[in-house]
């Protein structure tokens, strides 16, 4: 591994064979990514692919009513794009930055270069978009079957594994977006968690206390897709 490989904080990257990382490096352009900057728009060709450094992206589903859930997430364990490594060139959800960060991004058409010439570079990044498929699963159960304390858990959990520290800077009414429950469902449901002396919330910000019994407060909806993207890839996503 290079010098230079070895300075990214995005997981893929760092940990891609130094040959495929070297396919890429030359098109890899440094970004600033601001709080809400579109990453990908719903049935819209994908022009660039991004490797984040810092900061998250959520993959949203609109429903019929026009509301919006989160059904996917990104940090610095991963890339967005999973359609053009598919070959599908682009999705039915938007995707947009949560929390503001830094990455590097792609232009789709190298990066389609890149994945003809190399076939463990294209082997490689399949098995990140399997671990999405997983997470997306994962999503969908925990939607579906997991109470709003354990769901909120899980996201909590999933955000501290892709940012760095304790603190996460989101606003009351970004996680009801992000859970598909009313606000004020939000606000009860962190001060349970605050009594429990898990969390410590206050206005645009969560600091996580007790990582060990957040993942007891998750009830078994964190995890799954956790330990497959160790599995599939060999990497521990949580630091």
């Amino acid at each position: 591994m290079s010098a230079s490989q070895f300075a990214f904080e995005n997981k893929l990257l760092r940990h891609m064979r130094a040959n495929d990382f070297e396919l890429l490096a030359p098109h890899l352009e440094a970004r600033k990514l601001p709080l809400r900057l579109i990453i990908e728009q719903a049935q819209t060709p994908v022009t660039d692919v991004y490797f984040l450094e810092t900061g998250l992206a959520s993959i949203v589903s609109k429903m019929p009513s026009g509301r919006e859930i989160e059904v996917g997430v990104s940090g610095s364990e991963g890339m967005t794009g999973s359609s053009v490594v598919l070959g599908g060139m682009q999705s039915p959800h938007d995707s947009y930055m949560q929390i503001a960060g830094l990455g590097y991004s792609i232009a789709t058409v190298h990066l389609q270069r890149a994945m003809e010439t190399s076939t463990t570079l294209r082997n490689y990044l399949l098995l990140f978009v399997q671990t999405m498929v997983i997470q997306t699963a994962s999503t969908a159960l925990a939607n579906s079957q997991a109470d709003v304390s354990s769901r909120m858990a899980r996201w909590l959990l999933m955000v501290h594994d892709r940012t760095h520290g304790p603190d996460i800077v989101l606003t009351h009414e970004f996680l009801s977006v992000m859970l598909g429950v009313r606000r004020p469902w939000v606000t009860e449901v962190l001060h349970i968690l605050e009594d429990k002396r898990l969390i410590r919330a206050k206005r645009g910000q969560i600091t996580i206390v007790d990582r060990t019994g957040l993942m007891v407060e998750a009830n078994g909806f964190y995890g799954v897709a956790e330990n497959e993207y160790k599995r599939l890839l060999g990497i521990n996503l949580a630091r």
